[in-house]
């Protein structure tokens, strides 16, 4: 049976999704807007993507994806951060800005959400594999190796 079709899984992602969800509505509601631009969209995708790049690296170093890291990949990476992210409000809030005659922050944002966002993923992944180190556990098992 594929995975997505386990009822455990389904509710590892909907409870992380739910905490995920939450704490963005908390957060975004808590920052208000910068200069007209959506900081706190701005903020919750870039600290997701630094996160979800960090728990990414850090399970595929320590072996392949079942068991635990299974668990913590679906519950944490696609329930509670895939909730708690949200490109979605990123696009609505671009069209916005774009609808109410700001070009220039619209550009700004959306460069800045995309660049920043993906320099952050960089960094998580670079920070998980620098805190993995080079011989540590699992990093054979990444590649099909013995664990």
């Amino acid at each position: 049976m594929p995975i997505h079709l386990h009822w455990r899984y389904i509710g590892l992602v909907f409870l992380g999704g739910a905490l995920g969800t939450t704490a963005r509505y908390l957060i975004s509601s808590a920052i208000p807007p910068w200069l007209g631009l959506p900081l706190g969209t701005f903020l919750i995708n870039v600290v997701g993507a630094f996160v979800l790049g960090v728990l990414l690296e850090a399970l595929a170093l320590r072996g392949p994806d079942e068991g635990i890291r299974r668990n913590l990949r679906l519950f944490i990476g696609t329930g509670i951060l895939g909730g708690f992210t949200t490109y979605s409000a990123f696009a609505v809030d671009t069209d916005g800005l774009l609808t109410s005659n700001n070009l220039t922050g619209s550009i700004i944002y959306a460069v800045a959400t995309i660049v920043i966002g993906a320099l952050a993923s960089l960094a998580g992944i670079a920070l998980a594999a620098w805190r993995h180190g080079p011989t540590g556990p699992g990093r054979s098992s990444a590649v099909g190796g013995d664990e």
